[in-house]
């Protein structure tokens, strides 16, 4: 048990060592924009055009939910107003930013993981470094730039159609004004929210990039490793989203 536990934490080390790295030779090539600036334009509308359908069917989804929730938990005589602010609140504190990064993260994550772990096994980056030509510069810092920036439009859409989407279902199916929904999201809308929202999709973004190229650059074994690579940026980008999650939540309680 001890030496797993030894094991374990080794592994972690080298892996958080790595990682830094990793970052340190993104940020230094920031510096170089002639390098990559055409392909994150590439990069980012991929990203974009590639994501936009499921995340607008999620953020519209969730929005319909939250109302129908908020609905269902609500005690006899509550101002029917906690209807829209339980769904602006949802949306744009928890569940825009967050399923928007995981609908991400299951296809963006694993398309990026699968892509650099093809080019490391059929020897694709060696043959850059043969040519002097920097991998980091021209792979990594385009995809995270790109997703780091593309994620913010693309939450403010999810949370703009989860609560139009919300507003319906509280009219058509619930029973609720229009004016108490409204106005209830509007009593509760700050611009704290939806600044902790967009913080939320930088950082989702660039944690969503960054993990897949990490584990895409190092994969192993063939195609097999190819597969292995996905799935592991998939889980990875994951729980790595959730433990951001909560890491921010007190931050932003405490800034508000």
């Amino acid at each position: 048990m001890v030496a797993a536990c030894g094991h374990t934490v080794r592994n972690a080390a080298l892996h958080a060592g790595r990682a830094g790295l990793l970052f340190w030779a993104t940020v230094t090539s920031l510096g170089k924009p002639q390098h990559y600036v055409g392909e994150t334009i590439v990069q980012a509308r991929r990203i974009g055009f590639d994501g936009l359908g499921l995340v607008l069917l999620m953020g519209c989804l969730s929005g319909a939910v939250m109302a129908q929730q908020t609905a269902y938990q609500m005690s006899p005589g509550l101002p029917l107003e906690i209807v829209g602010g339980g769904v602006v609140g949802g949306m744009l504190t928890e569940l825009g930013p967050v399923l928007t990064a995981i609908v991400l993260a299951g296809r963006m994550g694993a398309g990026i993981g699968a892509e650099l772990g093809t080019m490391m096994v059929t020897n694709q980056i060696d043959a850059l470094l043969t040519m002097e030509r920097d991998p980091v510069v021209e792979l990594v810092v385009p995809r995270v730039l790109a997703g780091t920036i593309i994620l913010v439009p693309l939450v403010i859409l999810a949370n703009a159609i989860g609560i139009l989407s919300g507003g319906l279902v509280a009219f058509g199916i619930l029973d609720v004004p229009a004016q108490a929904y409204w106005g209830g999201a509007q009593g509760y809308y700050h611009h704290g929210a939806l600044i902790y929202s967009l913080v939320k999709a930088v950082a989702f973004g660039f944690i969503i990039t960054f993990t897949a190229c990490y584990v895409g650059l190092r994969a192993s074994g063939g195609a097999a490793g190819v597969g292995r690579t996905a799935t592991s940026a998939v889980v990875a980008i994951i729980v790595a989203v959730m433990v951001m999650d909560a890491v921010l939540g007190p931050v932003y309680k405490a800034l508000t």
